[in-house]
């Protein structure tokens, strides 16, 4: 299906399209070409924070490190870069960084290690 536009003067834009699904509200591109979220360094007080979490994962532990002040490219390699250094696997999730198994110090080390500063967060 072809873009249909406003025929209203001034509110032009995407009405509505199956083509590609959903769209960025910002830039108008699908999602998953979106650029403005991949360049976007999310806001926060550059603090990674890392701790180990087990709710709601069947009792598996899991290590998590939030607040990386990196965008989404670079985020995705710091996570596959922790991941090899722990030698287990593990996910990037909105913005979360989750390495199974308990690996808190060894996250810390890195992270400090790589200019990052990070603390132990939670329980």
């Amino acid at each position: 299906m072809a873009k249909k536009t406003s025929s209203l003067a001034g509110l032009g834009g995407l009405v509505y399209s199956t083509d590609a699904g959903r769209h960025c509200p910002d830039c108008g591109q699908p999602v998953d070409a979106c650029i403005c979220s991949r360049t976007a360094i999310p806001e926060g007080d550059g603090i990674a924070r890392v701790r180990r979490e087990t709710k709601g994962r069947g009792g598996k532990t899991v290590t998590t490190v939030s607040g990386v002040p990196l965008a989404e490219e670079p985020l995705k390699e710091l996570a596959t870069a922790l991941k090899k250094r722990c030698g287990c696997g593990g996910s990037l999730k909105d913005g979360v960084i989750e390495i199974q198994g308990d690996h808190v110090e060894l996250l810390l080390a890195e992270l400090l290690k790589r200019g990052f500063k990070a603390k132990k967060s939670g329980g």
